[in-house]
């Protein structure tokens, strides 16, 4: 199914793997693990065809479904429904079809009689690949990834993030393709979309490669863990569960470090012999075949794995403001004939804590690209209080300028910061050498989240509005994240499906979505928020 030979990955002047080798065959459950930018992400693209390795060759046989961080692709006018079943062939038979039946009715005979010939001929052709039983499962797919009709029937154009990254998760999952690889499946999903998935991905027959930080789903369903280690640029490859291999890693790096430390003992003994030698004339050749000794003795070795990395993050002093910065008054927004959501009412406060909840559609994002004022409400109005000064993070980073570096994308944010200063935050980040001067499209999920959010830092905001910050992130950067939070002292508006996130913000007050019912924050709203 996938075959890989020797391959190499390089961005820029940076390595990020080599010599890699193996095969993923039927039943292979792959988990794909590393810290974030080591390069997953960019393997994902190599494997899928959509990057070319430096060196080496990607064999692929079969269909090859591929899930993104970020889909893109696809006709923007073409509706949902019509895009997960187009992964069959069936989406676009319907579409002629339904276009044939209308022309049987003209009062032209020969427009009736040729559209006739041309609906028997769709149907044979759509009945062929599965017809209605196969649309009943796309169906049902859909509904398992809390994908209604209303959403089904929208145009790409008009959906969401969250909701066009479920449709594309939907279509591959219906299209039967030999292999998977999902690049963090489980974000924009719901508690039982997750439950679901599991048990999907569980009883697969085909090869899968997938990344996520859902360590109960990549518990319950790899069975090979393809570890790439960033410091040493390979893939160290385990066939076994996820739970054994946790326990075998710890052992492998124990060995390492028993290794290393023999072997230097035995070097350095060498070294010291072979300079007491090398005074004599008469033993300098043993001298030299000692030096070599020790050289071979360390060269053969694999380095230690130096500790991972993790951004460090801390919200600035939020600049001076009014004592509401930030108010909305029935606020409203529609798609075409689908109401969002109606007669919206926001007001944040100095320092206040909000966090909005919602099913999947029911607006969020929607509502704060709108008090972002990246988008504008059908009515009502957004009124900023004095010394607003808005942060905004956008699950998508539609914030950043794609086309633009690291560091400009930083420039931009705070244009009074000097090119040393932004370097030095980036550093905190995780940014460094020449890493700063990557255009922002060739980032993983975890580097644009990254990059994202050491705007924010810059920025001096006293507002910041966050959609899904933990997305994406390891365990180790997600937890940077929600310490400052905690202590952040400006005010935060937070659209998260992450609990930890939530109770780290300890909000005061809850706004539920699409009626836009506002409530003191309460225990008891704790159990929506992986719902919502």
């Amino acid at each position: 199914m996938l075959a890989v030979h020797d391959l190499q990955i390089r961005v820029g002047a940076r390595t990020l793997m080599s010599g890699v080798s193996f095969r993923v065959a039927a039943g292979d459950k792959i988990g794909l693990v590393g810290r974030n930018g080591a390069g997953k992400t960019t393997l994902t693209k190599v494997l899928a065809g959509d990057l070319l390795p430096a060196e080496g060759t990607v064999d692929r046989v079969g269909e090859l479904g591929y899930l993104p961080q970020d889909p893109r692709t696809g006709d923007p006018d073409m509706l949902a429904r019509t895009r997960i079943l187009d992964a069959r062939g069936l989406g676009t038979l319907q579409v002629g079809m339904r276009e044939a039946s209308e022309r049987m009715a003209s009062d032209d005979a020969d427009v009736a009689a040729r559209a006739m010939r041309k609906y028997a001929n769709l149907t044979e052709r759509f009945e062929a690949l599965g017809g209605y039983s196969a649309e009943a499962e796309a169906a049902s797919i859909a509904h398992n990834l809390s994908l209604p009709d209303r959403i089904l029937d929208q145009p790409l154009r008009t959906l969401s993030g969250g909701q066009r990254r479920r449709i594309e998760l939907a279509r591959i999952l219906f299209s039967d393709a030999e292999t998977m690889i999902l690049d963090e499946p489980t974000n924009h999903l719901d508690a039982d979309s997750v439950v679901w998935l599991r048990e999907f991905l569980k009883g697969y027959k085909g090869g899968l490669i997938v990344i996520s930080h859902d360590v109960e789903l990549v518990g319950e369903t790899v069975n090979r863990v393809f570890y790439l280690d960033a410091n040493r640029q390979v893939i160290d490859i385990y066939n076994m569960s996820w739970r054994n291999y946790q326990r075998q890693r710890v052992a492998d790096e124990e060995r390492r470090k028993k290794e290393r430390a023999n072997a230097e003992k035995k070097a350095t003994a060498l070294q010291q012999q072979a300079a007491k030698f090398g005074a004599k004339a008469t033993k300098a050749a043993a001298a030299h075949q000692m030096m070599a000794r020790a050289e071979r003795l360390l060269s053969g070795l694999d380095e230690v794995r130096a500790v991972d990395r993790v951004a460090k993050l801390r919200f600035p002093k939020p600049a001076a403001c009014g004592k509401t910065p930030l108010m909305a008054s029935s606020l409203s927004k529609s798609y075409g004939s689908l109401e969002i959501f109606a007669d919206v009412d926001l007001a944040i406060d100095r320092g206040s804590k909000v966090v909005v909840l919602g099913l999947n559609g029911a607006g969020k994002t929607t509502l704060l690209r709108i008090l972002a004022g990246v988008d504008r409400p059908d009515t009502g109005q957004v009124e900023p209080g004095h010394g607003l000064k808005i942060g905004y993070y956008a699950q998508e980073h539609e914030n950043l300028d794609v086309q633009r570096s690291v560091l400009e994308n930083m420039m931009s944010a705070a244009p009074d910061i000097s090119a040393t200063e932004a370097r030095k935050v980036l550093g905190s980040f995780l940014f460094t050498g020449d890493d700063v001067l990557k255009p922002a499209r060739v980032l993983s999920g975890g580097e644009k989240t990254r990059l994202s959010l050491a705007t924010l830092v810059v920025s001096s905001a006293n507002v910041l509005l966050l959609d899904e910050p933990t997305n994406n992130l390891d365990p180790a950067s997600r937890d940077e994240i929600l310490g400052a939070l905690a202590h952040y002292e400006g005010a935060v508006v937070l659209v998260s499906h992450d609990e930890g996130a939530v109770q780290a913000l300890n909000p005061e007050r809850v706004l539920i979505l699409p009626d836009g019912v506002e409530d003191i924050w309460g225990r008891d709203y704790v159990d929506l928020v992986t719902l919502a």
